[in-house]
């Protein structure tokens, strides 16, 4: 919904402005305001709001102190102008922000995110990571640097192993070259491969001493190294990131001789005492492995093994009924391991896995566990904490669904936060690391034959909210950093970036809402920027869409509806009639029109007006027409000169006036409500609330200032609307027989006017004539 359609057309400001005499517009005795309304409007409108001479005239709400009924009003009727681009562009914004965050109330319904779910001095996060074969445990003996692996481990390795796809080109590279280097992400069961590579190796040539761990890869550049054991197998587990080995690493980017030497003289002594050597690593290792200093040794990249057949072979063994595996398939349906395993498609995940279903554990508690982003989020924040991993991390958190060039250029800006200014930039290529460092994300390509960038999403619908979470709560150096840089997304370009950082505020403002609402929420609820405020209405929305947070957020919204005259507090107040217009107001409509009132509800202000029936608005297209009619009916019951009873009149002829848009984002209407666009929404759903709208029709067609505004919304219903739905003309004809049938003029007034306009000079209305016809055989 566009709030660049208030403004009025040149007929509806001049269409009430030359009547002559008007007949008696409102029962005796009933109060009139003289020189109101379409006056007024008809001279502003004369003005070209673009002209250098007449400046744009600034939002009302702009100055301290009572907003007086007249500019309440005209900004109501008009728009704010110089704000209308901007402001149509935020609603869109929140439109999209409100289905997203549904959308991730829905993927996250009936689900927890463990140790990550609160954040306070109680919970604590312990244990650590250990990947590429890194050993936990007790220390390492003193002075070893060469340790035999025990038959049990091999046995565990070899026994029910599976085999990658290229196995046989890996082992024919590992006999010619002694050397290889062995790369794949970690979790992948890259050392289960290399201990089979080289016991097959060993076996090829007649056996062996088996196969021994280096504990300090760096030994085998020393000058003079041999092997300590003949005819072994030896393995260097290289950890990623900032754990790697730099000594040995060096070693391939050393440049053209260094490394080359080093390596053939490594070669050497391997081939001479009958052993193999296998580096395994990540990334890293691939890339440098790839250069001249890597050129005598041998490079294989492993293609990742289906989860399944692993927890099928350790299951199963090697045998293995048709029934049994069929059985085994149902067990992981039905307890949802196999989404686990598509969400996590690694060789650990399915061996922790398997050894529980073999042990007749309970197989849903661990596939919960699995599922838990906590411990997922956790170990890799343990683990990658440089700004180029944490900096796309978080932004493919807050843009998941965008396109990986959005998500990339948003992780650079965010990278440039975390870091000291660089003279040039980075060489940043977020991409090749994605199954490295990122394997929680997956790119998802567009559909065979399509066009279209591809996506950035997460395996785990949880994954983006927990990670969020994390670097908000815990890394309080860098908390200033990443608020800086969600701030700034909320001015992209890109609707759907401004909308999924807006919701990201909300998921941010969860975990503590009181400290959002001092650290950020106020102030972007205050500004005068429209985005801003736009986003601090969806954080809110985010937030208080949780159970445990929603009481929170309520309170707050109360709050701000109920401040003083000042024109921030009116935007704070702004901001809550457009919360509760949202998900807040989908969920709890009561609740919504509660804070409502409290925002419209200031005897002389007026300032609030344009914002609260903007509210009843986006109400009505959440499917929540009854609470809102039902609101204005009770608020304009007393019928009298009060401020209270124009205010709610003057937001109901809004409602009626305003064509419904589609949204950005289209979803099924569950409430089984008409929606046409460019209708209002009130007339398309007349026939469904017919009693409530002839009262409010009765009210607003008597009641001056509202009079104006009331009559040329029927107008614009008559001759813009009716045609475009059908049945409308019918609906409209039956909702001005019972208005003419109520006691006083109200047939008189319908009747000068209908005439008016079906005998217009310049556009005579077909169906102003129709619908006499019906008033007369109504009498």
């Amino acid at each position: 919904m566009s709030e660049a359609s208030v403004s009025a057309s040149p007929r509806s400001l001049a269409g009430a402005a030359d009547r002559p005499g008007d007949p008696p517009p409102h029962k005796e005795g009933e109060p009139a305001e003289p020189g109101s309304g379409a006056e007024a409007g008809k001279a502003e409108s004369a003005k070209d709001p673009t002209a250098h001479t007449e400046p744009p005239r600034g939002d009302v709400e702009e100055h301290d102190g009572p907003v007086s009924e007249k500019d309440a009003l005209r900004s109501l009727a008009e728009g704010s102008r110089r704000d209308d681009a901007e402001r149509s562009e935020a609603l869109r914004a929140g439109a999209i922000a409100d289905e997203i965050a549904r959308r991730l109330n829905a993927d996250t319904s009936g689900t927890r995110i463990g140790t990550l779910a609160l954040f306070n001095a109680d919970v604590s996060f312990g244990g650590g990571f250990h990947t590429g074969g890194a050993r936990p445990g007790g220390p390492r003996p003193g002075g070893v640097s060469v340790l035999a692996m025990a038959a049990a481990d091999i046995a565990d390795h070899t026994e029910l192993f599976v085999a990658p796809e290229s196995y046989g080109e890996a082992l024919d590279a590992l006999c010619e070259q002694r050397v290889l280097v062995l790369t794949a992400a970690p979790g992948s069961g890259r050392e289960a491969v290399a201990v089979n590579l080289l016991g097959e190796a060993l076996a090829m040539e007649g056996g062996g001493a088996g196969c021994h761990l280096l504990l300090r890869p760096a030994a085998v550049l020393e000058a003079d190294w041999e092997p300590p054991v003949k005819n072994s197998g030896y393995l260097a587990a290289l950890d990623d990131g900032p754990g790697a080995d730099s000594t040995v690493t060096s070693a391939f980017s050393g440049g053209h001789a260094p490394g080359t030497v080093q390596w053939a003289a490594i070669v050497a002594a391997l081939r001479a005492s009958g052993c193999f050597l296998i580096l395994t690593g990540g990334h890293d290792l691939d890339v440098l492995a790839a250069g001249t200093g890597g050129d005598q040794v041998a490079r294989h990249a492993l293609v990742p093994v289906d989860p399944v057949a692993i927890v099928e072979r350790r299951v199963l063994g090697h045998g293995g009924t048709p029934d049994a595996y069929a059985d085994l398939h149902g067990l992981l349906e039905r307890t949802g391991a196999a989404t686990a395993l598509r969400e996590q498609p690694t060789a650990r995940s399915a061996a922790r896995l398997a050894s529980v279903i073999r042990a007749d554990g309970d197989v849903t508690a661990e596939v919960a566990r699995l599922r838990d982003p906590s411990e997922q989020v956790r170990d890799w924040f343990n683990r990658y904490r440089a700004p180029d991993a944490v900096a796309f991390a978080l932004a493919a958190a807050v843009l998941e669904e965008c396109g990986y060039l959005t998500v990339a250029d948003a992780a650079v800006q965010l990278r440039r936060a975390l870091v000291a200014p660089e003279a040039a930039p980075p060489d940043l290529r977020f991409g090749d690391r994605l199954g490295h460092e990122q394997q929680w994300i997956r790119l998802d390509a567009p559909a065979e034959g399509g066009f279209a960038p591809p996506r950035v999403r997460f395996r785990n619908a949880l994954l983006s909210q927990a990670i969020m979470a994390y670097a908000w709560n815990l890394l309080d150096g860098r908390r200033d950093a990443v608020l800086g840089w969600l701030r700034g997304l909320l001015n992209h370009r890109d609707l759907q970036v401004r909308a999924r950082a807006a919701v990201a505020a909300g998921v941010l403002a969860r975990t503590d809402p009181q400290y959002a609402v001092h650290r950020f929420l106020t102030t972007w609820a205050g500004s005068t920027s429209w985005p801003l405020r736009q986003a601090a209405a969806t954080a809110l929305g985010v937030a208080g869409s949780h159970p445990e947070t929603a009481d929170a957020v309520w309170e707050l919204l109360h709050q701000w509806a109920r401040g003083d005259a000042s024109a921030h507090q009116r935007r704070l107040a702004g901001t809550a009639a457009n919360a509760v217009g949202g998900l807040l107001g989908r969920a709890a409509p009561d609740r919504a029109v509660a804070v409502l009132r409290g925002a419209l509800d200031r005897e002389d202000d007026w300032g609030t007006l344009p914002s609260v029936a903007w509210g009843g608005i986006h109400l009505i297209h959440q499917g929540q027409t009854t609470a809102v009619l039902e609101a204005y009916l009770d608020w304009s019951a007393p019928q009298d000169l009060s401020p209270m009873v124009v205010k709610s009149l003057s937001a109901f002829v809004f409602a009626v006036s305003q064509p419904y848009e589609k949204p950005v984002i289209d979803t099924p209407d569950d409430r089984g409500h008409t929606r046409v666009p460019g209708v209002p929404v009130l007339l398309s759903d007349l026939p469904r609330y017919h009693d409530r709208l002839t009262e409010l029709w009765v009210r607003a067609l008597a009641r001056r200032p509202v009079q104006d505004s009331a009559l040329e919304a029927l107008h614009a219903w008559i001759d813009d609307y009716a045609d475009k739905t059908p049945g409308s003309l019918h609906a409209i004809g039956a909702l001005l027989s019972s208005v003419a049938r109520r006691p006083g003029q109200h047939g008189e007034r319908l009747t000068w006017w209908l005439e008016k306009w079906a005998h217009d000079r310049d556009k005579p209305s077909a169906g102003s004539a129709r619908l006499l016809r019906t008033l007369d055989r109504a009498r």
